[in-house]
């Protein structure tokens, strides 16, 4: 829209890159062009505002096919204002001179215009057709008949409207048909699941077959090698138990030699033992034997001695001598009581 300013009685307008303006006054044409700004009297100014800028036009009818199913046709018309002047001559594109604001609504006149136009090839185009044809390849018929329609319409080209393009989106049949017409393929697609489901879990099957056979290929290695290991073991130990067994042999050989030489070793020194006791005691008996001899005739010769020295003395003295004698193998006496008839009887005895 275009931008109304006022300074005092008189109104500024500023119009747009896209917009084309037209100032009429007093039935000529003062001014028009894209982009102009002007100063008019608001009283005496005529002002049309036609955009020439691309316009999108989403249209939404309904159509019936050959075979009497209704469909809806969702479609887009792309179109421009090429001849400004000459919409602005067909349509009321004038403008309020106070606010800017257009006085009427040109761009709604100009979409029933196009949706008028664009729905007629459609409608005749899909009457034509069965209902499957019209959703597999009636996209593509439908917008080329629609835009050879919109080219070649008289109206439009009066209009000033050239349509730039013209795309449709989507055709839809009633949301039950859609339905029964999606079961088919949804059943395929369904049975396609099923058998990639199938083939999956077959797929699965063989899969854990192939584990369990590797498995039991691996547990039956296991075995086998498990046995080896254990008659391996068998193996080793048996040679080391014989081995051990002859180690035990030559140690005892050795042992029974070292005994032999030791026995022999021991029964030498026990006869040279025997034989230096013997010698000893042989030695030892001769020299007791020699001593006891000589103590002997020590002892003879003593008491050859003393009795030769008793010989002479008197009987007196013998007899004191044999009471010392005899005094020295007594008791020990503390107390001794001599009553006088012994002491007479023994003075007596030594007086005789």
């Amino acid at each position: 829209m275009a931008d109304v300013t006022r300074r005092l009685h008189l109104r500024h307008l500023r119009g747009a890159p896209t917009s084309w303006v037209s100032h009429t006054l007093k039935g000529r044409v003062k001014r028009s062009g894209t982009g102009l700004s002007f100063w008019y009297r608001p009283l005496t100014a005529v002002l049309s505002e036609v955009p020439v800028d691309d316009r999108e036009l989403p249209l939404l009818f309904h159509a019936r096919t050959e075979d009497f199913a209704d469909v809806t046709v969702q479609a887009t018309v792309t179109y421009r204002f090429s001849d400004p002047a000459a919409a602005a001559g067909r349509l009321d594109f004038s403008i309020d001179p106070y606010r800017g604001k257009w006085r009427g609504q040109p761009l709604d006149q100009v979409a029933t215009l196009l949706a008028g136009l664009a729905q007629q090839p459609a409608l005749d185009l899909l009457a034509r057709v069965p209902l499957a044809e019209a959703l597999t390849t009636g996209i593509a018929g439908i917008r080329q008949s629609v835009a050879d329609a919109l080219a070649t319409d008289p109206r439009l080209t009066e209009t000033g409207v050239s349509v730039v393009s013209a795309r449709v989106v989507a055709i839809r049949p009633e949301p039950d048909l859609e339905r029964a017409l999606q079961t088919p393929t949804r059943e395929q697609v369904q049975q396609d699941a099923d058998k990639a489901t199938y083939a999956r879990r077959a797929h699965a099957v063989q899969q854990e077959r192939q584990i369990a056979e590797n498995e039991l290929q691996s547990k039956i290695e296991l075995a086998r090698r498990q046995q080896e290991l254990v008659e391996q073991h068998g193996a080793n130990t048996r040679r080391e138990a014989e081995l051990d067994a002859e180690t035990q042999l030559v140690a005892a050989k050795a042992e029974a030699g070292r005994k032999e030489v030791a026995s022999i070793a021991a029964a030498e020194r026990a006869k040279r033992i025997a034989a230096s006791e013997a010698e000893g005691t042989r030695v030892r008996d001769e020299a007791r034997a020699a001593g006891a001899r000589i103590v002997g005739l020590a002892e003879a010769e003593a008491e050859a001695a003393r009795l030769a020295a008793y010989q002479d003395l008197p009987p007196a003295v013998l007899q004191a001598l044999a009471l010392k004698e005899l005094a020295g193998h007594l008791p020990s006496v503390n107390e001794l009581t001599i009553t006088p008839d012994v002491l007479t009887k023994l003075v007596g005895r030594l007086g005789q």
